[in-house]
């Protein structure tokens, strides 16, 4: 199959690599300065400097190059480029299915990727989401992982992880397109929650009980969207939470570590280098909430933390002083 892979930061790259062993895969960058490093040095410096790119991997700055012979074109972008990658992609005329990896609500008006590509994706091919708990440096590696694609087209779903599944990349598939994405999403906000936790050395215990209250906020929230509760407990939801609330290549997981020392979130954005989805989804997530009417105490106190200059252990102390209620609300 040939693939267009639109977006050359971390996950992009290392989706790139992998499928490039069984694949035709060209790899699109927005920036001509970053296309000259990698199409030079066969080295993606900012993200994997110990990579090195397939000799087949066709890098572009072109969209329509990129597109002209694709079979399917796969966007990771982070959430804030998406509108604007589809409508380049719109642009090209090039019907082309469209598969994306995005993780986060739309910063401007709280939306979810899906309904971003409903309206600037012109064309009719099908399309669908890819997630799960995957760090993109193991992927690179070729380490096992394992993914949920979910498309409301059944066939396409199961035509395209047919398509993509290896020993080393294995695709499950699903219906619930809002599931997968509101558990990507969220995963983000309550891993800097965890993250804080551990860096304030609450132990074990606090970070066990943040997960586990997380997981019911994301399902809580899911629920009200339209997702479904089995979605929550599987590789999108619970999956992708309990990696990124305990590995340590986790950038949402860094960005807590570094709240509990204190940093400002100046310093720590400028420091981390990359994108941290959760420091712009958690408002997206907490103003979903409010309108839903939904309680959503863990993602308040990283939204407390991150935007109203609140202290860390002053959020924290708030969150633990909270009234005891039904575990299962």
């Amino acid at each position: 199959m040939k693939i267009a892979i639109f977006g050359a930061g971390a996950w992009g790259t290392a989706l790139a690599i992998n499928l490039s062993a069984h694949h035709q895969v060209t790899l699109w960058t927005k920036f001509p300065d970053h296309l000259a490093e990698l199409t030079t040095q066969r080295v993606n410096l900012s993200f994997f400097p110990d990579f090195s790119l397939p000799e087949s991997l066709y890098i572009t700055d072109s969209i329509e190059k990129a597109l002209e012979t694709a079979d399917l074109a796969l966007v990771v972008v982070p959430i804030v480029g998406l509108r604007e990658t589809l409508r380049g992609i719109a642009e090209t005329k090039i019907n082309v299915p469209i598969i994306w990896g995005c993780k986060g609500f739309d910063s401007d008006d709280a939306k979810l990727p899906h309904q971003i590509v409903e309206e600037e994706h012109v064309n009719a091919s099908p399309c669908g989401v890819l997630s799960g708990p995957s760090f993109a440096e193991e992927v690179a590696k070729g380490l096992p992982t394992a993914l949920t694609l979910a498309s409301t087209d059944k066939a396409f779903s199961n035509q395209m992880a047919r398509q993509l599944h290896t020993s080393r990349l294995r695709i499950y598939t699903s219906q619930d397109v809002v599931g997968v994405e509101t558990g990507g999403a969220v995963k983000n906000v309550i891993t800097i929650a965890a993250g804080i936790s551990d860096g304030m050395g609450f132990g074990h215990n606090a970070r066990a009980a943040l997960i586990t209250r997380g997981l019911m906020e994301i399902t809580r929230l899911g629920l009200a969207l339209g997702g479904k509760r089995e979605t929550f407990m599987g590789l999108a939801g619970l999956g992708d939470l309990m990696l990124t609330c305990t590995g340590d290549l986790s950038r949402n997981r860094r960005v807590g570590l570094m709240l509990a020392e204190g940093k400002t979130l100046a310093h720590i954005l400028e420091d981390l280098g990359h994108v941290a989805e959760g420091v712009h989804t958690a408002r997206a997530v907490l103003q979903l909430g409010e309108q839903l009417g939904l309680e959503m105490p863990i993602t308040q106190a990283v939204c407390n933390i991150l935007h109203e200059g609140v202290a860390a252990r002053e959020a924290v102390e708030m969150l633990l002083s909270r009234e005891p209620k039904s575990e299962l609300y």
